[in-house]
Order: structure tokens, then C-alpha cells, then sequence
């Protein structure tokens, strides 16, 4: 049914694992109430979900490798009752309250402030994005799903194995984010699909023996720098895409990656609206059974039904009254010889009311004056970095991606 690293686990020994922890754990003593849970091995995490989802409780996975005392507070900040740590005994962490509601899955989010937001999200409504997820997305079909990322998080836990179980393969687990390990269990797998974060899928590419692909990959949280797609792709022989948010789970698949802007076609059990053409993106807002889904990201629909994203609304920099979109100005960046990452973001200026910062890592010294000779070649006046700093390396959060809000925090003061 599952394997996590070189352990098989039957339907049997998970089914059995299940009724134990849920004795365990007295889960039919509690019902309705908010658990979180953090636990080293992954087999103990997956037992309890299995067994909370099963009795209809609501559950907050926390990553493997936060602190006891920061478990506690995420515990109490998404209004959980109980916390297991590492043990099926749970340490009570707020009284319980009867509220009749259905179990839901909680996630924090940053949502569009920074600051955390609770997302809850009943089992009902993730079943139905499994069954959308399975009869839209076809391609996936008897490879065999390779999970190299946290399944305490939605991508690895919905998208990498609980549709891998309902497409009725056998999801491999990774432990270890070792590149080489994941080589090795890439070529253990008879036409595996790796679920991993794209520092992850670039670190593989680059890693890769002459003449040896991946099957195939997904990518996901975070677009790909032109540099990374083009490496990736060319060392990939099925590359997929998917788009979502916190509030909505995955909203739209790419079955074919051509290009990293192309999110994918939106998933039938969604409603979205947003812009029609480049010429005018507009923000990808969803019908949600309560009230819209601001996504806060921009843009729009091909002809062909294909979502294509154009940028964050938040990271949007306004030069004079001309849009500049971060990713165009990073992938410039990025594509000269020896940079490694780059973060384009908005400083305010006297005259032109904002300007375009840029810090960026390298495996060398590259001199601001060659990112300056570089950037005037390839971009428009209104895209040109006023501001540029190089950086021994740049902040990352613990799903791989950038933190620009760090970064812009880190680098307010640089001069020009």
C-alpha cells in the first residue's frame, strides 16, 4: 500500500496501525475535536492521520522538524485541543469545545499580509479534489508516485499520496531530501513520478549521470526560473505543473510543461475568473461556497483554456506608472553564466514613484557593473535594477521557496 524509504507497508499493517493508534490515542473518546500532530517517522504521522480522518476529527500537521515549544504555539494559534508530539498520548492544550462541525485538515498560511492565517478545510471538500484531481489529470496513469517532499504538507499529502492511493499504486515515501538517495530510489521504481520541490527537481538535473533522465516529475509552490525549467526539462521526460492555494487546494494542472508561466488547465470542479489576454491580466479569483477565493496572484486564460500567470500583485513594481513583474527581470538575471538565484522587488523612489531593487547569489564574485551591462541588453528602461546587491545566499523557506518578503526586509537600506 505505501512504502516509505525501503520499508513496504501492506493494507493490512496500515489498516491495523490505524485501529491501534486511534486505541491509542482514545480518539473515539474526543469526538470533534482539533488535534495537532508532529512526529519524527513518517509511518507514525501517517498511522494517526489515517485514524483522526477516519473518526471525523480535524487535524494540524506540523513538520517533522519544529521545536516542541513552537509545536505548541502553532497548536494554539490554529485553536487545537490537543497535541501529539512525537507520542500517542496528546498533551491538552486547550479545553474542548462542542461544535458538531465536520473534521476538516488545518494548514497555516501566510496568506497576503504575512502574517499567519488558519486554514481549514473540510475532508469532504479534499475528496472532492482527489476525485477531480484523478479524472481530470490522466497523464499519471500507472507511474508510480515518488513523494520527496513533507507529507505533513497538502502537496505531498493530497497531490503525491493520497491520489497516488486512489489511482491505486503504491506511493514511495522519501525520509531524506539526499539528492543521491532520491536517485536511487527514482531508479528502484518502474516509471516513477516525483512529487519535489523545484530546488529539489534542479539540483537532480544538474546531478544526473550523461544520458539518464527522470520518468517524471511535478513541480509545484513556486515558478521556475527560465534557467531551472530549461535544465529541467531537457533532463525530464514528462514535466507537470500544478497551481493552487491554501484555501482551494490545487486549482489547475499542466499535463505537458512547455513554459514555467503555463500554471495548467483548471481543474472541472472549479469556477475561476481572471484576465483574457497578456495584454490585461487581471487577479485569478475562485468561487468559493461561502465567499470568493482572492489567489492575490495575476493572470489569465489562453484560448485554449490554459491559466497563465503573470505575477504576484504584491511583488507587481510600478516604474512611472509601467508594471514591472519581478520573474521577468529574475529570469534575465538568472540566465547570465554563474548566478545561482535572484529576487527582483520594490523600493520607493522620489521620482518615479517606485524602483526595481535586485540581490542575487553566485557561485563567484560577479561585479554589479556586469548584472548592469547584462540587464541594459535584455530588458525595457522601466525593467533596469536601480538597486543591486550580491548576497552570499538568499533566505529560503522550509518548502524551498525564497522569501521575498526577507529579502526585501534584509536589503531595504542597500544603496545604489
Amino acid at each position: 500500500m505505501i512504502r516509505i524509504d525501503d520499508r513496504h507497508y501492506t493494507r493490512r499493517e496500515v489498516e491495523e496501525l490505524t485501529a491501534r493508534r486511534a486505541e491509542e490515542a482514545r480518539l473515539h473518546a474526543r469526538p470533534g475535536a482539533r488535534y495537532a500532530a508532529c512526529f519524527a517517522r513518517t509511518i507514525d504521522w501517517l498511522g494517526l492521520f489515517f485514524a483522526i480522518r477516519a473518526a471525523g476529527g480535524s487535524l494540524l500537521p506540523l513538520h517533522p522538524s519544529t521545536p516542541l515549544a513552537a509545536a505548541r504555539r502553532a497548536a494554539r494559534d490554529a485553536g487545537c485541543h490537543y497535541l501529539f508530539f512525537d507520542g500517542f498520548t496528546p498533551e491538552a492544550i486547550a479545553p474542548e469545545a462542542e461544535t458538531g462541525a465536520p473534521g476538516r485538515l488545518i494548514q497555516m498560511s501566510s496568506g497576503t499580509t504575512g502574517a499567519p492565517k488558519v486554514i481549514a478545510r473540510t475532508w469532504e471538500a479534499i475528496d472532492r479534489e482527489i476525485e477531480s484531481y484523478v479524472g481530470h489529470f490522466r497523464e499519471p496513469e500507472g507511474m508510480t508516485p515518488v513523494v520527496a517532499c513533507p507529507t505533513t504538507h497538502s502537496y505531498g499529502l493530497i497531490c503525491g499520496l493520497l491520489v497516488g492511493l486512489r489511482r491505486g499504486a503504491e506511493p514511495v515515501v522519501l525520509d531524506t531530501g539526499n539528492p543521491k538517495y532520491i536517485l536511487k530510489a527514482l531508479r528502484e521504481v518502474e516509471r516513477p513520478l516525483l512529487y519535489a520541490s523545484p530546488v529539489i527537481l534542479h539540483t537532480l538535473a544538474r546531478l544526473l549521470p550523461e544520458g539518464e533522465a527522470i520518468h517524471a516529475a511535478m513541480t509545484s509552490g513556486t515558478l521556475l526560473p527560465e534557467p531551472w525549467f530549461a535544465r529541467i526539462r531537457a533532463r525530464t521526460r514528462h514535466l507537470f505543473q500544478q497551481y493552487g492555494c491554501s484555501e482551494a487546494g490545487c486549482i489547475a494542472v499542466n499535463p505537458d510543461m512547455t513554459a514555467t508561466s503555463d500554471l495548467g488547465y483548471v481543474l472541472p470542479h472549479h469556477r475561476l475568473r481572471t484576465g483574457s489576454g497578456p495584454d490585461a491580466p487581471e487577479e485569478i479569483v475562485l468561487a468559493g461556497p461561502e465567499e470568493d477565493i482572492h489567489t492575490r496572484d495575476l493572470g489569465y486564460r489562453r484560448p485554449d483554456g490554459m491559466l497563465v500567470f503573470a505575477s504576484r500583485m504584491d511583488d507587481t513594481i510600478n516604474v512611472s506608472g509601467l508594471n514591472v513583474y519581478p520573474k521577468d527581470v529574475e529570469d534575465v538575471v538568472m540566465a547570465l553564466p554563474g548566478v545561482t538565484d535572484a529576487v527582483a522587488f520594490r523600493k520607493a523612489d522620489p521620482f518615479a514613484g517606485e524602483r526595481v531593487a535586485l540581490v542575487y547569489s553566485a557561485a563567484a564574485p560577479v561585479p554589479v557593473q556586469t548584472i548592469r551591462d547584462w540587464c541594459r541588453e535584455r530588458l525595457a528602461s522601466h525593467q533596469q535594477p536601480a538597486d543591486i546587491v550580491q548576497a552570499d545566499a538568499l533566505p529560503r523557506m522550509a518548502n524551498g521557496k525564497i522569501s521575498r518578503r526577507e529579502v526585501a526586509a534584509l536589503y531595504a537600506g542597500a544603496g545604489r
